[in-house]
């Protein structure tokens, strides 16, 4: 297949649309919606996230070193967009989209009810590259909705809460089930034959 050139870009989607959560009591609350963001160490448990230093949310983070990364879901979608557009300079984010802020267990920074997961964050590390500064942070709390969380296996089940992601300027639904990981190399197994099944002989 024939290929075209571009000059280098950001062009790694799709990507999660998640809202940040930010500042403290007496400061007061906001909300930024982030792309930028990902899981980049297991033990310890580490993410981080990509923020304009001219973004209200920058100094916010910069000043408490701490943030709340709450997923979203097709519900969540428009108040996902909007928190991407407008500033906390001039409006209350929480009160306009009629979001609930909760205490969080380790931040100061508040969690979004609304949301089916909140990652509690301490900022580790800021890393100035360009137009974006990244935080990088560990993840010291993880608050996940009850009603998602299978009784039977205990497994947090965040399809069923209708996850959306973001690419190339649009929000999208995550699709169908291709297979769980592992599934490439799983070995099949295999139904024995018609004719090795014993036949059960009544007396």
């Amino acid at each position: 297949m024939a290929k075209q050139s571009w000059k280098p870009g950001t062009m790694i989607y799709p990507v999660p649309a998640v809202l940040v959560s930010c500042g403290d009591a007496q400061r007061g609350y906001n909300i930024i919606t982030i792309a930028w963001t990902g899981t980049i160490c297991t033990e310890p448990p580490m993410c981080y996230i990509s923020v304009r230093p001219q973004r209200y949310s920058y100094e916010l983070i910069k000043d408490s070193g701490e943030f709340v990364i709450n997923l979203t879901t097709q519900e969540l979608a428009f108040a996902v967009d909007w928190c991407g557009v407008k500033s906390g300079r001039e409006v209350n984010k929480f009160k306009e989209m009629k979001l609930t802020p909760l205490k969080a267990q380790k931040v100061q920074a508040p969690l979004i009810a609304e949301s089916p997961l909140n990652i509690e964050c301490q900022v580790r590390e800021i890393v100035p590259l360009g137009s974006h500064d990244m935080f990088i942070a560990e993840v010291v709390a993880v608050n996940a909705d009850e009603g998602l969380i299978n009784p039977r296996t205990g497994a947090f089940e965040f399809s069923h809460a209708r996850p959306i992601c973001y690419s190339h300027g649009r929000y999208f639904p995550l699709g169908r089930v291709l297979g769980t990981f592992g599934f490439s190399v799983r070995k099949k197994k295999k139904s024995p034959p018609p004719h090795s099944r014993r036949r059960q002989v009544k007396h």
